[in-house]
């Protein structure tokens, strides 16, 4: 007991506490430690003769003709024992410089040999900014176009050749070559993550430079914009990234020229909301924010007779331009679009109006965690200006709502100022990760990666992305053998973990490749199951899709280990002719519902709403199941707290206060079908409630008894049953 209670007066000193920080142990690792050390000494059945003479001088004395110990004195032994299970306290001072991203731009010297010069072209949706950039790329004599997506790097190939300037495609998944034997051509265009920063090019165009602060994807920015060795730079983005980029290109000594461009057409919101489907019109495109919403506003317009596109962010490119391609025929009869989202950028539409199905948005806060609030200005201003594009036959926009009660909303949120980029994403390199397990042999790549996080430094101009995804796969693996810089390349594999079915994979081929057994087609076709037939429900079209990503993922590691993925020719092949079985789900997508419902169990509780059976967001039970755990009725509560009162990330209160009330005054229906309606309950849900509540019924757990034993029962068994 003595022991003890000299332990904890040692590990409440601020002293000590200051001494352990001059040591490299933050206040975490300062507890860990404690944690640890008294655990040793209380437990151990001895300890070294030193340290049982300090502690028999502390708790007893030293005797007659010596001063008794003081808790200070554990500090050496404390420091010992915290140096054993934290091995890289005694290389801190290494760790600590191979760590520090405080001057990114000297990671670039080719880029810094030379003076660049940097045009931002600025303005909002279909001002013509892009378009302005990429005439100066078509007259360089070499240059890299640098796009977010596929489409778009795929959209840009295609017009370079188009108009004789020939011009590779690369993507993570694809190797494109405009010469016919495989020369390299002086313009490429490719996704920004797979841009090369030693290649030296006349003129680099950096498409929408604001994701330049995306928690996940803002360090490719970064890099594109620091590293590209260009002679001339031009940006194209919103003009809340102006001074960010100004801020960045002054520590590299390179000025900004700034070019503004206006809207090309009017954009105009409405005074009015759409109120039911029976008011749609030729080119209106219904935004929804989950797949839910898609499958039911979909289903509603073709049984009122009229044909309608799809598009949404897990289909295919193909799938998507194929949908887009039919949406813009004139000829075709489908004049309506349901799309999420993913319209924002990357497809040119004919729309001549754009209505929100819903101004409500699941997102994922800095710690990971899902939130349900507002769409941001950004986004707003984004998927709206996809009306009326420039060149189409609608010559100016229209964007309204589907709800009356939200057009209010949104023509606050499209007047608000977009809130400036405050920061730039900066993410480790292999060579980082590398020197760290040098120093730190026995951690795993998860722990490589968090203390690296720990003990990096980063001015206020930039931030470290998060990296939840890839310490996920990096967990996943880490009991499989592999050397780290292929282990690394395995964690940055562009992959939705939410996808059971393609994790499983990865895992699977980081199995086979452990074994350096090469995985060929003959191996994936067995593991997919290839041939696939069209699919017969949602569920089976869902499946095709992760099908898709797992192909994809075979065709991104074959440009990695081509030894180990020999057979990319023959998956590229498949994974064409399974595109076009996707796109025949997706134009049957109806049919794929009705038969999804009808094998749903008897007696369910059918989302109802006469007009809109999935309005107000209905939203993937992910959203508030993985947060909250088993849909219970605590986890409802819980729910509808959360769509009212948390906070977004910005720091500002969610505009969704109101819900609460709302809910109470909605009127129509039961407490179910409103949870229905906003979308914070689901059929799947719904189904799980009614198991769970018939099953503890059954059990007797609620413990209801007869009409008599209900008027006689206590006020705190009354408070139970409540």
């Amino acid at each position: 007991g003595e022991v003890l209670k000299n332990l904890n007066k040692f590990y409440k000193r601020k002293e000590i506490q200051r001494l352990g920080a001059e040591n490299g142990l933050d206040a975490r690792l300062f507890h860990q430690a404690f944690i640890s050390f008294r655990k040793y000494i209380m437990e151990s059945s001895s300890v070294s003769a030193d340290l049982h003479i300090i502690l028999n001088d502390i708790c007893c004395g030293a005797g007659k003709f010596v001063l008794p110990g003081h808790v200070d004195d554990l500090f050496p032994f404390f420091l010992r024992h915290a140096k054993q299970i934290f091995p890289m306290l005694d290389c801190m001072d290494d760790l600590r410089k191979i760590s520090d991203l405080r001057l990114p731009p000297n990671w670039y010297p080719d880029a810094r040999a030379i003076q660049r010069k940097i045009v931002f072209h600025a303005g909002p949706t279909n001002s013509g900014k892009t378009y302005h950039a990429i005439q100066r790329f078509l007259s360089a004599k070499s240059g890299i176009y640098c796009g977010p997506l596929k489409l778009l790097a795929h959209e840009i190939f295609q017009k370079s050749n188009d108009a004789n300037v020939p011009c590779d495609l690369v993507t993570g998944e694809e190797r494109v070559f405009a010469n016919e034997d495989s020369r390299q051509a002086p313009h490429v265009a490719c996704t920004i993550e797979m841009c090369s920063t030693n290649t030296p090019y006349e003129i680099a165009v950096i498409d929408e430079i604001q994701m330049i602060r995306d928690p996940a994807r803002g360090w490719a920015w970064t890099r594109a914009l620091l590293g590209l060795c260009a002679e001339e730079i031009h940006v194209c983005g919103e003009p809340a990234a102006i001074d960010l980029v100004t801020e960045l290109m002054y520590t590299t000594g390179e000025e900004v020229e700034v070019r503004n461009y206006e809207r090309l057409t009017p954009l105009t919101v409405l005074d009015y909301a759409l109120e039911s489907l029976d008011n749609l019109r030729a080119g209106d495109c219904i935004v929804c924010f989950s797949k839910n919403d898609i499958y039911s506003v979909s289903r509603q317009i073709e049984a009122r007779g009229l044909e309608c596109a799809v598009i949404y962010g897990s289909l295919p490119p193909g799938t998507k331009l194929e949908q887009a391609k039919k949406f813009n025929d004139p000829d075709d009869p489908c004049k309506i679009l349901v799309a999420t989202d993913a319209i924002g950028m990357g497809l040119n539409l004919c729309i001549r109006r754009i209505i929100f199905n819903s101004i409500v948005k699941p997102t994922v806060n800095e710690k990971g965690e899902k939130e349900i609030d507002s769409i941001t200005t950004s986004q707003a201003l984004q998927i709206a200006g996809r009306a009326g594009r420039f060149g189409s036959s609608f010559k100016q926009g229209e964007v309204t709502t589907m709800h009356h009660d939200d057009l209010a909303q949104l023509r606050e949120i499209l007047s608000e100022p977009v809130p400036p980029v405050q920061a730039a994403g900066l993410h480790p390199t292999p060579e980082q990760i590398e020197m760290f397990a040098y120093h730190l042999p026995d951690a795993t790549l998860s722990n490589l990666i968090d203390i690296f996080v720990s003990l990096s430094q980063v001015d206020g101009m930039y931030f470290v992305c998060n990296i939840d995804d890839f310490k996920f796969l990096a967990d996943m693996i880490q009991h499989i053998p592999l050397n780290l810089r292929s282990r690394y390349v395995f964690c940055t594999a562009p992959l939705n973990r939410k996808e059971p079915f393609v994790c499983t994979t990865l895992l699977k081929f980081a199995r086979q490749f452990s074994r350096n057994e090469p995985l060929t087609f003959d191996w994936l076709c067995r593991h997919t199951k290839w041939p696939l037939a069209a699919p017969k429900n949602i569920k089976e079209l869902v499946h095709l899709e992760a099908v898709h990503d797992v192909f994809d993922l075979y065709l991104w590691l074959s440009y990695r280990f081509m030894d180990m993925f020999p057979d990319a020719a023959l998956v590229r092949d498949i994974q064409k002719k399974l595109d076009d079985i996707i796109q025949i789900g997706v134009c049957n997508i109806t049919k794929l519902i009705r038969a999804s419902q009808s094998a749903a169990a008897p007696g369910t509780a059918e989302v109802v709403s006469e007009d809109f059976p999935l309005s107000r967001t209905q939203r993937d039970p992910r959203v508030v199941s993985e947060r909250h755990g088993a849909a219970s009725t605590e986890a409802l509560s819980i729910a509808v707290e959360a769509a009212g009162l948390r906070r977004a990330k910005s720091g500002r209160p969610s505009r969704l206060g109101g819900r609460q009330e709302e809910l109470k005054s909605y009127g129509r229906g039961s407490l179910a079908n409103r949870l229905l309606r906003e979308g914070l309950l689901t059929q799947e849900m719904l189904r799980q409630l009614e198991s769970e509540w018939q099953d503890q019924h059954r059990n007797g757990r609620y413990g209801f008894g007869s009409k008599k034993d209900d008027q006689h029962s206590s006020k705190e068994t009354r408070k139970k049953r409540k």
